[in-house]
This record gives C-alpha cells, structure tokens and sequence, in this order.
C-alpha cells in the first residue's frame, strides 16, 4: 500500500548554535551542521510519499543552501523546537499531513523513510532513535495534529501522547548524529563525506 503523501518539516537551530555535542568533531563546526542537514534533506525530499518538505530555520546561511537542496523554507519563530515546529504546522494548515524529522540524518536512505511512511499507515506515529529514547520521525493522524514532544525522552513522550510506535528495521533512519561516535558511525558506513567544492 502507497504511503499517503505527507509534507515534511525538517526545524534546524541556528549553525552556530546547533549540535553542541558535536563541537570539536570537525575544525568547521558550522560547516558540519550544514553538510548533515544538506544530506538529510536530499534524502527526504527523494523518499516516495514526501509531497513537499519545509525546513523551519531562522539562520539565514541555512536557509540559503538548503533552499538550493530544494526544500522550502519556514522562519523558525518558535520559543522551542516544538513551539517552532507547532507553530510551523498552523501555518501550514490545509496541506494535508505533517511529519516531523531532525535535520542529523546524514545516512538516511529514502527508501527506509517511504517503508516507515507505509507503516504508520493513517495512524498518528514515531520512530525512536537507535537507542530508544529519542525520536527521528513523528507523523501526524489523517486529519489530526503532529502534536511534537521532542526532547530528552521524546519517545516515551511521544506513546504516552497516544503515537503508535513504529519498530521497523530501519537503521539509516533511526541514526541521528549527536556525538563524534555517532559521526563515526555514519561515516563507517562508506559515505562519501566530502562537501561539495566551492
């Protein structure tokens, strides 16, 4: 069964304050934050059952580039990423379905994320991070709202919240990159890392 066509918000802090914990991986943090969310919008926006996708940012470099990737852009004037990513949703209203993905998925390949899309089916559901706790992936209900909960213990959130928890074996989506050991684990994977010449 096809996917039903969602429109995918993607929020992004500003570079420079993004991926904390990943400062010190690379002399150009900026620079890395960038590359991983260019790559994970790539993915998303090749994926089948993804309409259009919306990257919700107030940094103005970000929205540059990733305007480029193809994706559109939303200012992020949201007190929070979930007041930002709500607020993205009433503005979008009529669209049709919302899903919600961190802008860290630099391994995704749109082949998991349509096989996850198919899953939730009509459903209000989450996929949690590889380790179980956070989440990669919210969508909302036909006709209902995304409602995010993102945050330390997200995935908990998200169930108790009423989202279907989604367990497929998809383990590109499910990688998100906070740590070093996170980006190591990405790039162990044989992905070609270097960006794009200037």
């Amino acid at each position: 069964m096809p996917a039903l066509p969602v429109t995918v918000l993607v929020p992004l802090k500003p570079l420079a304050e993004a991926k904390t914990r990943l400062r010190g991986a690379e002399a150009d943090h900026e620079g890395l934050v960038l590359d991983l969310a260019r790559r994970t919008v790539h993915a998303v926006r090749a994926a089948t059952g993804v309409a259009r996708v919306y990257v919700v940012t107030r940094d103005d470099t970000a929205a540059r580039e990733l305007r480029g990737c193809g994706a559109e852009i939303l200012h992020d004037s949201g007190r929070d990423l979930n007041h930002a990513l709500s607020r993205a949703a009433a503005l979008l209203n009529g669209v049709g379905r919302l899903a919600a993905l961190p802008a860290d998925l630099p391994a995704l390949r749109p082949d998991e994320l349509a096989r996850a899309l198919v899953e939730a089916g009509p459903d209000r559901a989450f996929v949690p991070d590889a380790a179980g706790v956070g989440t990669v992936l919210l969508v909302s209900a036909v006709g209902g709202r995304l409602e995010p909960r993102f945050g330390p213990g997200s995935a908990t959130a998200h169930e108790l919240s009423g989202a279907r928890r989604l367990a497929g074996d998809w383990p590109t989506l499910r990688r998100d990159v906070d740590t070093a050991e996170d980006l190591a684990a990405v790039r162990a994977w044989g992905l070609p890392y270097a960006r794009p010449a200037a």
